[in-house]
């Protein structure tokens, strides 16, 4: 057996390959035995037309079932996986495909599934060593140029093994796949876990109210972004009788606010599990399944994985080192340069601390630090502070240009109130360098794909507030 990340995965296929891997909301049922039937194909379609182990292969397109066949297939034949969103436009996607030249591009799933499925089958996996290239993840780029997190077959198996232990997935588990597959959740945390496993999914092109409920009395566990809490908080259909047959409410990719945490509690009776992720690393660290969950962190570093806080302070950058931290940007080798210590630990750019027991808070970006008449505001301590006011539904904490402190204090909200009176009791809470010295209502927050809210944006908008 190779390094290959796919030999991995299959490894954990159950022995009876007609057992079920998704069902879908169609009611149709695909089973180990089709999907690793469609893998073979499309590792054989692409040897048939060249692609070479190493070679990059670009898949923008809705996600599917052909879709997962294909990225397998990628990994079966030896070559890159590189997964694109849908929603980028025309001169991002150039960007992308310039700067990793893909040898092929792929736009239509189900029609390369059509055509693989005419080709001869591929049925060995090509060998390829824990250090051989599986995947390029551009980040979001909301600043500056989007880079290419480039993340190793070894560092990806690493990572599935741990969480797929960590959170006891087993073959009697399915799980509810709500999640897009051009990103590093809803790719490789939850497939991967499935995978493994040998569990089932029920596989939902996107977040919709009344499938995933629907979904969830067949359901054993759930990953999700905070957004699909709240979605389901908001429903009355949603319940504890509705919770009562999963086991597992996992959130990450986004922030969960506390009030999110003790509204989901009191509903359902279940505590959820967040965990703490980013496309350079896939999960850095989780919540326990046994032991406290504590709303606000995100729990504790994953085995075979170290987390510090920058030059010992109690409150600082996060830095990473470990087994299934990526090794670099892609052609960026000044840049990955500079992201890494002379040590080997990886700049997430993440701020927060550590409990002496290990357990990790985070307060923000560093990019999002504010800096007001010399002193240090950390946005999401003032977020957790407004959160909690009335008629104040979720908040967003920027920094702008003002002409006497250097950076002014600014809460964008969604909710409604009175703009004197809540900043008001900010101050009763809050130094008054931290307390907001205005408040933005918004009918909603921009956010991107994954539902982190996109803080340039809102810097970029109100860059001339006090001006």
């Amino acid at each position: 057996m190779s390094g290959n990340l796919y030999e991995s995965l299959a490894g954990g296929f159950p022995s009876d390959r007609s057992r079920p891997c998704f069902q879908l909301s169609d009611g149709r049922v695909v089973s180990y035995g089709e999907l690793e039937d469609g893998v073979s194909h499309v590792a054989g379609r692409l040897r048939a037309r060249g692609v070479q182990p190493g070679d990059r292969v670009a898949l923008k397109a809705e996600k599917s079932v052909e879709a997962v066949m294909i990225y397998l297939g990628v990994l079966k034949a030896g070559a890159v996986f590189l997964p694109l969103n849908v929603a980028y436009t025309r001169s991002e996607t150039d960007y992308f495909l310039s700067d990793a030249e893909p040898a092929i591009v792929i736009t239509d799933a189900e029609g390369f599934l059509a055509e693989a499925r005419e080709a001869s089958r591929l049925d060995a996996c090509v060998s390829r060593s824990g250090d051989d290239l599986a995947s390029i993840i551009y980040t979001s780029g909301t600043t500056g140029r989007s880079k290419g997190a480039m993340l190793h077959h070894g560092a990806l198996a690493a990572n599935a093994r741990t969480l797929t232990r960590l959170w006891a997935f087993t073959p009697d588990d399915t799980l509810l796949h709500a999640l897009p597959i051009f990103h590093v959740h809803g790719l490789f945390v939850a497939l991967h876990c499935v995978f493994l496993s040998g569990a089932s999914m029920i596989w939902l092109p996107k977040f919709n109210d009344d499938e995933v409920l629907a979904g969830l009395s067949r359901s054993s566990v759930m990953m999700g972004v905070p957004t699909f809490y709240t979605r389901l908080l908001a429903s009355p259909r949603f319940t504890r009788e509705a919770a009562s047959s999963v086991r597992l409410f996992i959130s990450g990719s986004a922030p969960l606010l506390s009030s999110t945490f003790l509204e989901f509690e009191q509903r359902t009776g279940q505590r959820i599990l967040e965990r703490y992720g980013m496309s350079e690393a896939v999960i850095i660290t989780s919540n326990p399944l046994e032991g406290d969950r504590t709303p606000g962190s995100v729990g504790y570093a994953l085995p075979g994985v170290e987390v510090r806080i920058a030059q010992g302070a109690e409150t600082g950058e996060i830095e990473i080192r470990g087994e299934s931290v990526f090794r670099g940007y892609w052609r960026m080798p000044e840049k990955t340069a500079e992201e890494f210590t002379s040590d080997g630990f990886f700049r997430t750019g993440d701020v927060g601390r550590i409990d002496p027991d290990g357990r990790v808070w985070i307060s923000g970006r560093a990019k999002d630090l504010i800096i007001s008449g010399g002193y240090n505001v950390y946005p999401k301590e003032v977020e957790g502070v407004l959160d909690e006011l009335d008629g104040i539904s979720e908040s967003a904490v920027i920094g702008v240009p003002h002409p006497d402190f250097g950076e002014g204090v600014v809460a964008v909200c969604t909710g409604s109130g009175d703009e004197a009176r809540l900043i008001a009791e900010c101050r009763r809470q809050l130094a008054a360098y931290k307390a907001p010295k205005r408040i933005i209502f918004l009918e909603d927050l921009p956010r991107n794909a994954m539902g982190k809210v996109q803080k340039s944006l809102l810097r970029q908008r109100y860059a001339d507030l006090f001006v």
